[in-house]
């Protein structure tokens, strides 16, 4: 590719070089200039693939397939496009090749998994390993595809790790971790169990050399790298037989925990009859940073990872129309989110604003732990325990032809948190000096639960609150007005008439 791209002959003294005449070595060396780009130099991919996209946005009304396809789906010298049939994958190759043709390139080296359009390409044309191949995909063959592994007769991405005999050091994690080419994060559970175990070595301070004092684990791992190539994944979003999709969705899901953090992306797909397909289409785990950092707060870094994933997902797909929906298992997240009067520490004030920036409030639900896939990216999965996970299908209620009715997250949420409840207790355990045991009691989690509420109701109704208690009457401005509201002998804010006799309290 570098070669069909020439070198402006002002710039061609940077590409200087010294050889032999006609490489006779019996000559003295002479001094040379490329008039092409060549392989090894910085500039070299940029140029041409500027010259390429060039090209492409030059020609884009004469070959408009073409030049899309080089323009938005090209990654240096390779090509991977899906289209709906195969007359319409001739006409894109058809296309790209003249368009190439125009600038003095070759497009060649075609594959794929339509025989009707392979027969369309002259076998010398096509990559070497399909030039003679029985076209009616009698064997089985992978081929490479961004570094992907593909299964032409399946349709399927597939992984097959081939592992070098490594040493049990740091260096070798690195290694290992490293090799298995995963750019979507569909293995992201399994990834983060190694990436976890080469983060403890470091925070041991061990050198990049010096053997594992426990390397059970870490051989246990490497091992379980072998399953991958039970794993299939299907490379079209929906069967064949599934029909025109009429509605797309993306759902986002995020969760963190106290060594990981991961997010996960689903489509879902309606087709005309309202049968339903969901799929995951990428996802992301690392590993939490060994700076103490809180659960709330990781839960709320991952949920900005939740909004660039969907920023980038709604730029590289087709759909014209996604509706979107971000799913969290932190109620305190969706709190941060959804309260607007509360000022907050940087930390979280910056984040917040970054998700309020790409996402409304409404976008935002709650979904519990046990039904969360992200919980997978965020703690680690075997590939036994991935296959049999829902981490490749998404949650069953993403299945259901007619989604559950959530109620919108708002601050009452944050009420009945039970880590933010027992972190209070313990608190105010410490505030009474009382140093007996970690475990907080039904009435201290009672009490705190009750001093939550009565912080809030001080941030939220501190007029009406003064008001009360001086003897008077809420004034007529404020929304407690007609609530005829009062204080119970806790001191916590209550609405009278006949909902005084409930336990209801008033929320904020």
């Amino acid at each position: 590719m570098y070669h069909r791209f020439h070198v402006d002959e002002f710039d061609r003294d940077f590409l200087r070089f010294l050889w032999w005449k006609d490489g006779n070595i019996n000559q003295p060396v002479c001094e040379f200039c490329m008039k092409v780009h060549l392989f090894g130099a910085a500039s070299s991919s940029g140029c041409a693939n500027y010259g390429l996209k060039h090209l492409a946005t030059e020609n884009s009304e004469l070959y408009p397939l073409g030049s899309q396809f080089v323009l938005k789906y090209f990654y240096v010298d390779d090509g991977v496009i899906s289209v709906e049939d195969a007359d319409q994958a001739i006409k894109v190759a058809n296309e790209a090749q003249k368009l190439c043709a125009i600038g003095g390139s070759r497009l060649h080296k075609f594959v794929s998994n339509s025989e009707t359009m392979l027969e369309s390409i002259p076998a010398s044309e096509r990559t070497p390993d399909v030039k003679n191949l029985d076209l009616a995909f009698d064997e089985l063959h992978l081929e490479r595809t961004l570094g992907m592994q593909w299964e032409r007769e399946s349709d399927c991405f597939k992984f097959k790790v081939q592992l070098k005999d490594q040493p049990a050091s740091r260096h070798g994690i690195l290694s290992t971790v490293a090799s298995v080419y995963d750019p979507l994060g569909l293995l992201a559970p399994v990834l983060l169990s190694g990436k976890r175990i080469l983060q403890e070595v470091c925070k041991r301070g061990s050198g990049w050399d010096d053997p594992l004092s426990d390397g059970l684990r870490w051989e246990r791992w490497k091992r379980d790298l072998n399953d991958l190539v039970k794993i299939d994944i299907p490379h079209t979003y929906a069967p064949s037989n599934f029909g025109k999709p009429v509605k797309a969705e993306l759902h986002h899901f995020s969760d963190a925990c106290t060594y990981g953090y991961g997010q996960c992306s689903y489509i879902r797909l309606k087709n005309e009859e309202g049968d339903i397909y969901c799929a995951i289409v990428m996802a992301k785990s690392r590993v939490s940073p060994l700076k103490l950092i809180t659960v709330p707060r990781l839960e709320l870094a991952v949920a900005v990872v939740s909004v660039e994933m969907s920023s980038v997902l709604k730029k590289e797909m087709d759909y014209t129309v996604v509706e979107e929906t971000f799913w969290t298992d932190s109620k305190v997240v969706l709190g941060y989110i959804s309260n607007e009067a509360r000022r907050f520490h940087t930390f979280v004030a910056n984040r917040v604003q970054r998700i309020r920036n790409g996402t409304t409030t409404e976008q935002w639900r709650y979904v519990p732990t046990e039904e969360n896939p992200a919980d997978h990216a965020s703690r680690g999965l075997t590939v036994k325990e991935l296959l049999a996970s829902n981490w490749f299908a998404g949650p069953k209620f993403l299945w259901e032809k007619e989604m559950p009715v959530l109620a919108k997250p708002n601050a009452e949420l944050l009420f009945g948190d039970p880590a933010a409840i027992r972190a209070v207790a313990r608190l105010l355990r410490r505030v009474n000096k009382d140093k007996s045991g970690h475990l907080s009691t039904v009435s201290e989690r009672q009490k705190a639960e009750l001093h939550i509420i009565k912080c809030l109701q001080e941030s939220f109704y501190k007029d009406e609150l003064r008001e009360i208690k001086g003897g008077s009457k809420v004034s007529s401005h404020s929304a407690l007005y007609p609530l005829d509201s009062f204080l119970d002998e806790d001191c916590v804010l209550r609405v009278g008439g006949r909902l005084g006799r409930s336990s209801c309290l008033v929320g904020v």
